[in-house]
C-alpha cells in the first residue's frame, strides 16, 4: 500500500506551517529510535526479556514522575521556548548513543538513562505541541489540524518503522540513532521559527503549584466526559504495550526473524493508524463522535488474539493484519479523542489538561512494558502477548457505558 503525506497548504498559519514540520521531522526519527533502540539492547548489548521490559518502562516513567508537575509548566512558560528545548535535549542524548558505542564504552545503563532523560524531555515536548495547537490554528479548526497530524505520523509509521530495520540491518543499530539525534535536531530549529508565542492566560487559582496542579486533575477525572475517554485509552495503551514490548524477543529469538521483517510489521501498524486517521472525521459525521469513539474497539475485539497467534507462514500475515486492526481503531480514537479534549478545555488548563493525560497514558504504556517484562521472564514471551490480546478486546466498554455524555459531533 503506498500512502502520501498530505503537506499542509498556504491556508494553515505560517507558525502552524513550522510546528507540522517539526512534527514530521521528529515522526521520521523516532519511528527509526523505537525499533533500534530495542534491537541494539537485545542483539549488541544482549539484554534479556527483562531488561528488555525494564527499558520499556524507563522511556515512559518520566511521565509519572514528572508528568502532571509539567503541565503546570508548560502553562506557566512560553511554548516554543519549550518545544526547542525538549526537541535540543532530544537529539544530544540519542547522539551520546553511538559516539559511546564507537567509542567502545556503551552499557545497558547509559542505555537506560539515555531513554529516561529522553522522556523527561518528551514529556515536556509532547504536552507543549498538544498545549499549542488551539492557540495555532483556533479550537475551530482542531479536528482538521489533528487529522492532517496524525495522519502525517502515520504515513511515517508506514515507511519509518520498516526504514528503520532495514536501517538497522545494514548499517547497525547506533548509525540509526545517529540519525535518530539529527532529526530532532533538525526539528527544534523549525520549531524556533514559530513566533515568541505566550504562556496560557487566566487567572491562576489562590495556593501556588499545588492548587494549579490539582486543578488540572481535576478537570480531567472530576466526571463528564473526559474520564470515561481518559480510562478507555490507558487501557488501550496498557494492553497494546503488553504485546509491543515482547514481540522483539518473539521476532528475533523465537521465531529468527531478522530485524527487517519486525520493522515491516510494527510498520503495518502505521497502515492502521493512517487508515484510521483518515475515516475518523467521516466516521465521526456519519454515527456521530461519541459513537466513532467506542465502536471502533468493539468491532475489532478479537483483534488481538491473531497477534497473539504471531508464528511462520500464513500466521504471520493473520497476525499482521490483528495488528492493522488494532492500530485503526487507535488512529480513529486519536484524531476524534484528542480533538474532543481540546475543545472542551479552557485555554489556561491546556497544558495541565494535556499532562494528566500524558501521566495517565503513557503511565499504562509503561505499566504495559513493566508487567510484560515480568510475564516475559517468568512466564516466557508469548504470555504477554495474550494477556494483551484479551485486555484490548475490553477496552471500549468504559466509553460505551458513558455515551450518555459523548458528545454527537466534535465540530
Amino acid at each position: 500500500m503506498t500512502a502520501t503525506v498530505s503537506v499542509p497548504s498556504t491556508r494553515w498559519p505560517r507558525a502552524f506551517r513550522y510546528l507540522y514540520a517539526a512534527g514530521l521531522t521528529e515522526s521520521i526519527g523516532f519511528q527509526v529510535g523505537y525499533l533500534a533502540v530495542p534491537v541494539l539492547a537485545v542483539a549488541v548489548l544482549a539484554a534479556t526479556p527483562g531488561q528488555v521490559g525494564l527499558l520499556a518502562v524507563l522511556g515512559t516513567a518520566a511521565f509519572l514522575l514528572i508528568g502532571l508537575p509539567a503541565g503546570v509548566w508548560v502553562d506557566r512558560t512560553p511554548r516554543r521556548t519549550v518545544l526547542v528545548a525538549a526537541g535540543l535535549t532530544r537529539a544530544l542524548l540519542y547522539a551520546s548513543v553511538p559516539l559511546a558505542w564507537w567509542a567502545g564504552v556503551l552499557t545497558l545503563g547509559q542505555l537506560y538513562a539515555v531513554v529516561l532523560l529522553v522522556g523527561v524531555a518528551t514529556v515536556f515536548g509532547d504536552v507543549a505541541a498538544h498545549s499549542v495547537l488551539p492557540e495555532l490554528v483556533g479550537r475551530e479548526r482542531l479536528v482538521a489540524a489533528n487529522s492532517l497530524l496524525m495522519t502525517t505520523d502515520a504515513t511515517v509509521q508506514i515507511g519509518g518503522r520498516g526504514l528503520g530495520g532495514l536501517l538497522v540491518q545494514a548499517l547497525g543499530a547506533p548509525v540509526a540513532l545517529a540519525l535518530n539525534a539529527l532529526t530532532h535536531l533538525l526539528a527544534a530549529l523549525a520549531l524556533g521559527r514559530i513566533g515568541p508565542g505566550t504562556a496560557a492566560v487566566g487567572r491562576r487559582p489562590a495556593g501556588g503549584f499545588g492548587r494549579e496542579l490539582g486543578e488540572g486533575v481535576r478537570h480531567v477525572l472530576g466526571g463528564g466526559v473526559l474520564r470515561p475517554l481518559a480510562v478507555s485509552l490507558a487501557g488501550v495503551n496498557l494492553t497494546v504495550n503488553l504485546m509491543t514490548t515482547m514481540l522483539p524477543v518473539v521476532f528475533l529469538r523465537e521465531l529468527r526473524l531478522e530485524a527487517g521483517a519486525l520493522g515491516l510489521f510494527l510498520g503495518v501498524g502505521g497502515v492502521g493508524a493512517l487508515l484510521g486517521a483518515l475515516t475518523a472525521r467521516p466516521l465521526a459525521a456519519r454515527i456521530g463522535a461519541g459513537r466513532a469513539l467506542w465502536l471502533p474497539g468493539l468491532l475489532v475485539a478479537p483483534a488481538g488474539a491473531l497477534v497473539a497467534l504471531i508464528d511462520h507462514g500464513p500466521w504471520l500475515w493473520s497476525a499482521g493484519f490483528g495488528w492493522l486492526a488494532l492500530a485503526w481503531r487507535t488512529g480513529v480514537g486519536n484524531v476524534i479523542g484528542v480533538s474532543l479534549r481540546q475543545r472542551v478545555t479552557p485555554d489556561r488548563l491546556l497544558g495541565r489538561m494535556n499532562a494528566t493525560f500524558r501521566f495517565l497514558l503513557t503511565g499504562a504504556v509503561a505499566a504495559g512494558a513493566g508487567l510484560a517484562g515480568l510475564l516475559g521472564q517468568y512466564a516466557g514471551p508469548r504470555v504477554p502477548l495474550w494477556v494483551g490480546a484479551a485486555g484490548a478486546a475490553l477496552t471500549w466498554l468504559p466509553l460505551y457505558l458513558s455515551r450518555g455524555r459523548l458528545p454527537r459531533a466534535t465540530d
